[in-house]
């Protein structure tokens, strides 16, 4: 395959989707060919599928490959869209097993898949605890079929191994990011850093730092642009995470994004709660303590959250947050010095990761 998404005035990020899609369809048809002719059940490569094609927009793969078109990368596009095909299924693999955690109900408008899994087992009083074993299954076939893509990229021995390096560094900087979730929650739910933190280490990394470097290390780059992409990506990492959890209790403007009640209802230890309860009188840290992490908690409750986030100022200081991240990211591609078609689509990647959910 060459590259027919680039001239010299834009990079046709559609186009890279499109391209990213054709990459995942054709492995998971040769999943499907296997699975078939080794009798093994076929509803488990469906189940990916069916998640992969729920919605998302491939944020991740779109980062790699313009982080590889911002090193140099020309020619030959095979290997790194096979690259970015990978990011997309590792993100079912950590989306599926974080919905597990959480005991999340939807994701992208559709049950989740632990859900559906318990679904199938009917009447079964195991099938919640099977069905959350059985969706924890299908995210590591996920995450091992991230790995074959990977190491059937075609790449030459010191670029597979850069490329190796950062997308291991990259596993267990999630790893450890959701550790920190999971044992936090409803711990320290005012201690703003530690919120931060999570975030760097669960979402900024692997949503932005490391797709831009793993584009990067397709192209064959050298230290210099990696160090460009940390200093872009943590804090546009951050203000996608900030984006998302406004999203998740506020839902969008223009209505394209409900308001939701999991993260509120899970009691998340977010950026938001913890200014919140930092900012919050007496009365108003009681109440939300009589709330949030409530499992039952319905609208009206939500209701009223919102209107002690908005009170307190808590809703307003994140917006100013998700901004000086976003000022921060123009400064460094101000100096970055890409070329023109790479810097004009890192600017509306920008945009979309501020405004919008992946």
């Amino acid at each position: 395959m060459t590259s027919d998404v680039v001239d010299a005035q834009a990079i046709d990020l559609g186009a890279v989707q499109r391209q990213v899609d054709a990459v995942l369809e054709d492995f998971l048809n040769e999943k499907t060919r296997a699975a078939a002719g080794r009798g093994h059940p076929p509803e488990v490569v469906q189940t990916v599928r069916d998640f992969l094609t729920a919605g998302g927009k491939r944020i991740r793969a779109l980062l790699c490959v313009v982080g590889w078109h911002a090193a140099g990368g020309g020619g030959e596009t095979a290997s790194v869209l096979r690259v970015a095909a990978s990011l997309e299924l590792f993100v079912a693999f950590a989306l599926i097993h974080d919905d597990i955690m959480d005991d999340s109900t939807s994701r992208r408008g559709r049950p989740a898949v632990h859900r559906v899994m318990r679904a199938r087992l009917g009447a079964d009083d195991r099938a919640e605890r099977l069905g959350a074993g059985g969706a924890l299954l299908v995210g590591n076939l996920a995450l091992m079929w991230a790995q074959e893509l990977l190491h059937t990229a075609g790449l030459d021995p010191a670029r597979q191994r850069l490329v190796h390096e950062l997308y291991d560094a990259m596993l267990e900087e999630v790893m450890y990011g959701q550790y920190l979730d999971v044992m936090g929650t409803g711990r320290e739910a005012d201690d703003v850093e530690a919120a931060l933190r999570i975030i760097r280490y669960k979402t900024a990394t692997a949503t932005i730092e490391r797709p831009l470097q793993l584009g990067a290390a397709v192209a064959g780059t050298g230290a210099a642009v990696l160090d460009v992409f940390t200093r872009l990506g943590l804090p546009l990492g951050e203000a996608f995470q900030l984006r998302d959890d406004l999203l998740e209790v506020f839902g969008s403007p223009d209505g394209a994004c409900a308001p939701g009640l999991s993260d509120l209802r899970e009691g998340k230890r977010t950026v938001l709660l913890a200014l919140c309860l930092r900012r919050a009188d007496r009365a108003q840290r009681e109440r939300l303590g009589e709330l949030v992490g409530r499992a039952g908690l319905g609208e009206r409750e939500a209701a009223e959250i919102r209107c002690i986030l908005q009170a307190t100022g808590a809703r307003e200081q994140t917006e100013r947050l998700i901004s000086s991240r976003y000022e921060q990211v123009l400064e460094v591609l101000d100096r970055a010095g890409f070329p023109p078609a790479a810097d004009r689509a890192l600017r509306g990647l920008v945009v979309t990761a501020t405004q919008y959910t992946s």
